[in-house]
């Protein structure tokens, strides 16, 4: 199975990050927090929004950027930073390489200008309406995720379903 990295720079609102926490635990994902973060991970709040998924995780805490540029020398040329600044749409890249890493900014100030200049070509934006600011974090982490996976064939993931008895008649 192909491998998605999701990072997170740090990420302010808990019940993003268990939304997104449970996107990783459905797919596969691995997910990478880069502090500071604007909650503790024992914050109701966020086990809430990640339901009993915890322990299907492959979750990864880093002291800053720097830290996580230090121990992911393999992100290198494999990271998309995911911006409404990016001059291109995500849905430019096809397919994604094995390894990818997305990293979202946070809440409120997305990524670091510096960070986008320094990887310019590597920036993507979801397209939306010019009057509206952004979309919320943990959906568009969803709606990248799936569209990797798309150009991936859904690799690895059960792709049928089995509607249940029809209990209600």
């Amino acid at each position: 199975m192909k491998k998605i990295n999701i990072v997170l720079h740090e990420p302010e609102i808990p019940q993003n990050t268990g939304n997104i926490a449970r996107t990783c635990a459905a797919t596969g994902a691995s997910l990478h927090i880069i502090r500071p973060m604007g909650f503790t991970i024992d914050d109701k709040k966020l086990k809430r929004a990640g339901l009993d998924y915890w322990d299907k995780l492959d979750i990864t805490y880093y002291d800053n950027l720097a830290d996580f540029l230090e121990k992911r020398p393999d992100s290198v040329g494999k990271t998309y930073y995911f911006t409404t600044k990016a001059p291109k749409a995500y849905t430019d890249i096809t397919p994604y390489p094995d390894g990818v890493y997305i990293m979202f900014g946070k809440e409120t100030r997305g990524l670091p200008e510096e960070l986008l200049y320094e990887h310019k070509d590597f920036c993507v934006r979801i397209p939306m309406r010019d009057t509206l600011r952004s979309l919320n974090l943990s959906n568009s982490v969803a709606i990248a995720v799936y569209e990797i996976l798309r150009g991936w064939d859904f690799d690895g993931l059960r792709e049928d379903g089995n509607l249940t008895s029809r209990s209600w008649e």
